[in-house]
């Protein structure tokens, strides 16, 4: 516990995962076959974490691969454009490509497609992983994504097997999503595998159902993998969430906001939650924080620039009246 909290102080995070490049469909409210616009941003889940992180006042790498093409350099551009050190992203020729998310904001029947489709980010190796100066960081933190399909798989435990011998804690988000997977079982089985290696875990009830083998079980999931000393935040929508930790479990409200999206949600929960602990607020508080980054984040278009700033943050909090009860 104390090596987790003593990384995430230093504000300084290695991160495994995609970017991508997100396009949305604008105005408000257009559902995508009927757009004639969209606007476009860096998207992703590490990448957006990445980004909220820097928003936030931290500092943060992104370790991934992208298509050596004009999508590949948008991504790279609008990481830097947000703070995001560039220095372990590497260009991958050939066929494969940058991953590509288009959506709508309007949560009457929300479409998002997404092209993955000979992804550049699966390209990672393990050479790219040992090329990481690992005693530059104070934690690591990987999404599930990574794990889908070699070389990435094998690369990324190769990068939590450098973390933790340099000293680092491993962050998990479990952000599972079954279209990148070879199948169902493959994905329990190395998405457990993960968990198992990391000093923190964050997932939503389905995400712990789904590597518990029935979302009846997740809540067990979560409390197992707690008990073998990590901190495992257990989230389930509107219902709030449960953070594990010391032997305690810690239930926080969310902040209600009217969404016109669902996702980046996540990302930006994981990037709050951080940067919470990291200026040194309690558990409760931080995850409290974590939720409150997520409620912005649906309640305006695109991903990463919706990701709030600290006054931002500070001025959501200071507009609404608490968290609901749990």
């Amino acid at each position: 516990m104390d090596k987790l909290i003593k990384g995430i102080t230093q504000k300084n995070f290695a991160v495994f995962g995609r970017a991508g490049m997100d396009m949305f469909a604008d105005p408000i409210g257009t559902k995508s076959e009927h757009a004639e616009s969209f606007r476009s941003d860096l998207g992703g889940s590490s990448a957006n974490i990445c980004a909220g992180l820097c928003k936030l006042g931290s500092r943060s790498a992104l370790v991934t691969s992208v298509s050596d093409d004009a999508v590949g350099r948008f991504c790279l551009n609008r990481l830097e454009h947000y703070g995001v050190d560039t220095q372990y992203v590497r260009k991958v020729g050939g066929e494969y490509r940058t991953s590509l998310a288009i959506y709508e904001s309007s949560m009457d029947d929300f479409q998002n497609v997404i092209y993955r489709n000979n992804a550049a980010d699966f390209q990672v190796t393990e050479a790219d992983m040992e090329a990481v100066d690992y005693s530059a960081f104070g934690a690591a933190i990987s999404a599930g994504t990574v794990f889908a399909a070699e070389p990435s798989r094998s690369a990324t435990f190769r990068a939590f097997e450098k973390a933790r011998a340099a000293g680092l804690p491993v962050i998990f988000d479990i952000d599972y999503r079954p279209y990148s997977w070879p199948s169902p079982k493959v994905a329990a089985d190395v998405l457990t595998r993960a968990g198992e290696a990391s000093d923190m875990i964050v997932g939503n009830d389905e995400e712990f159902g789904f590597m518990a083998g029935g979302i009846e079980k997740g809540l067990e999931k979560a409390r197992a993998l707690a008990v073998e000393g990590r901190v495992v935040i257990y989230k389930m929508g509107h219902e709030g969430a449960i953070t594990f930790v010391d032997g305690q479990e810690i239930r926080t409200g969310i902040y209600p906001v009217t969404a016109v999206k669902p996702n980046g949600a996540g990302d930006s929960f994981m990037a709050g939650l951080l940067a919470g602990i990291a200026e040194g607020r309690s558990w409760k508080e931080a995850v409290l924080r974590g939720s409150a980054c997520a409620s912005i984040v649906v309640s305006q278009p695109g991903c990463a620039p919706a990701m709030p700033t600290t006054d931002q943050l500070e001025a959501f909090l200071a507009e609404h009246a608490g968290p609901t009860d749990v």
